[in-house]
């Protein structure tokens, strides 16, 4: 349920709302840092994906791994949120309480009595090495290798000697390298209108914050040879004079993150060519540096974690840590969120249609269970229940007989149900289904942004809705006791 007023002309589109977790005044904010990757730069994922999928092949096919060759990228078999069992090698979707509803091996989808015998006793904890969160965009190639290695593994065709666990390894060691190697991202900076999607709206957000007031600054792991490119085309278009440099009061490349939020380490100063500057620098503004540390930054700053809002795609790296250990406000961009939220409103009608389904079947097995009650305590000769003698349903036959019509009746919901459950299933994602969403619960990456996000958001300039004023109050948490009376989520103003 939502709010039960109609919307204002002010709100913005659903699709467009910062969601909010833990209440946020906005005015109270001094500064905001931003990430660059898929925060204030969103790339095409499908093409982006692919290259970076693609220089990853070309270097297992020079380390001798021939199979991968015939290898194709799929970009739609993989969602962010899901968590990969080095163990097994399988991709598994988990609930909030870390239990497995879905899962694949390799690309193959488990079936059932696969899927009970891997998981029935077995729960996902993400501090132990079984598990890796793919928690970012830039997941989806790897978890898409991840999974056809494990398909040429299973089926003879990779070199022996690795085993799940050992694939991942290679996997990710041959990931990180292409994504620091030159030629990738020389490809991008050469034509970045082939991967970036521009944003309009992104630097009028911006400005909105900087002309209130408040500090910006980025920090990014990028180093400055992408940075500036990656910028500059995003920003300098839609801004006058000075261009996008204009917009922060202090640049970091290679920030390190998460090492960032709780290491010593030094600024470096560079000048306007990226060159580092000799000696140990002190934070000016207007001025770009390379490393460094959040304390000193909070320092330099002038004001407490909580008057900082850090915005960024990475749950760990930007929104776990920044919270954790500098106590920071977080913003979590998701731009699949806008998809989904799109999706489910078009569902709406449906999902109530489902929602009463399931209410009217839960009346009809409450009454089952009563009427086997009632057939249990005649057949011991005990008083039947109150509510089974009030419907004058007190003999064997006639409870047997009403048994016999509740059958039909949930029988034919269950027709009207399974379609609708199929299509709420596959909402945002026809394998895995919603984001946020694990069956009825909550899923695993709903839950580490629930804790570490204070709010969440498809794209940075959904500020813009916001304002630098806003206040965004927390829901009141739902739960299984509350009332139809209780609005469970109302708006998040």
């Amino acid at each position: 349920m939502g709010s039960m007023h109609p919307p204002s002309a002010f709100e913005p589109p659903p699709q467009r709302r910062v969601f909010c977790n833990r209440t946020l005044n906005m005015r109270s904010i001094q500064a905001v840092g931003f990430d660059m990757d898929y925060t204030l730069v969103h790339y095409d994922v499908p093409r982006w994906e692919a290259r970076a999928y693609a220089h990853v092949q070309q270097r297992l096919l020079e380390r001798g791994h021939a199979a991968v060759g015939e290898l194709r990228f799929q970009v739609d078999l993989f969602a962010r949120g899901l968590i990969l069992d080095v163990h097994l090698g399988n991709i598994v979707k988990a609930n909030r309480f870390g239990y497995v509803i879905k899962a694949a091996h390799g690309t193959r989808m488990l079936s059932f009595e696969e899927h009970r015998k891997a998981y029935t006793q077995a729960w996902v904890d993400l501090r132990e090495s079984r598990w890796v969160f793919l928690n970012t965009l830039f997941s989806l190639s790897e978890a898409c290798l991840y999974a056809q290695l494990v398909d040429l593994h299973d089926a003879g065709r990779l070199a022996r000697g690795f085993g799940y666990a050992g694939i991942y390894e290679l996997v990710r060691d041959t990931m990180d390298a292409a994504h620091l190697e030159g030629a990738l991202k020389a490809e991008i900076i050469a034509t970045p209108d082939q991967y970036i999607e521009l944003d309009p709206d992104l630097p009028r957000a911006l400005l909105d914050l900087k002309q209130a007031g408040k500090k910006l600054f980025l920090a990014t792991n990028s180093e400055w040879p992408y940075t500036v490119p990656m910028m500059r085309f995003t920003f300098d278009r839609f801004l006058g004079r000075g261009g996008w440099r204009e917009l922060f009061d202090l640049v970091i490349v290679q920030s390190k993150k998460p090492a960032f939020f709780d290491g010593e380490a030094p600024f470096r100063a560079l000048d306007d060519k990226g060159n580092e500057v000799p000696g140990e620098a002190r934070l000016q503004s207007g001025r770009c540096y390379r490393g460094g540390n959040a304390q000193a930054l909070q320092k330099w700053l002038g004001c407490n974690g909580e008057a900082i809002l850090y915005v960024g795609d990475h749950v760990y790296a930007d929104v776990h840590v920044s919270s954790r250990i500098r106590r920071w406000r977080t913003a979590l961009v998701l731009r699949e969120l806008e998809h989904e939220v799109g999706a489910e409103q078009a569902f709406a009608g449906e999902q109530r249609a489902l929602v009463a389904a399931m209410a009217q079947k839960e009346r009809l097995e409450q009454e089952q269970s009563m009427l086997r009650l009632s057939l249990q305590r005649l057949e011991h000769g005990d008083a039947l229940p109150p509510a089974v003698q009030a419907n004058g349903v007190s003999s064997t036959p006639a409870i047997h007989e009403r048994l016999r019509e509740l059958r039909v009746e949930v029988e034919q919901l269950d027709q009207r149900i399974a379609p609708l459950a199929i299509r709420a299933s596959e909402l945002g994602h026809p394998r895995w289904g919603p984001l946020m969403r694990s069956g009825n619960d909550k899923s695993r990456l709903a839950r580490q942004i629930e804790r570490y996000a204070d709010v969440y958001t498809s794209r940075v300039s959904n500020l813009l809705y916001l304002t630098p004023f806003g206040y965004l109050r927390a829901p009141r948490g739902s739960l299984p006791h509350d009332g139809p009376a209780v609005d469970p989520t109302p708006a998040d103003r």
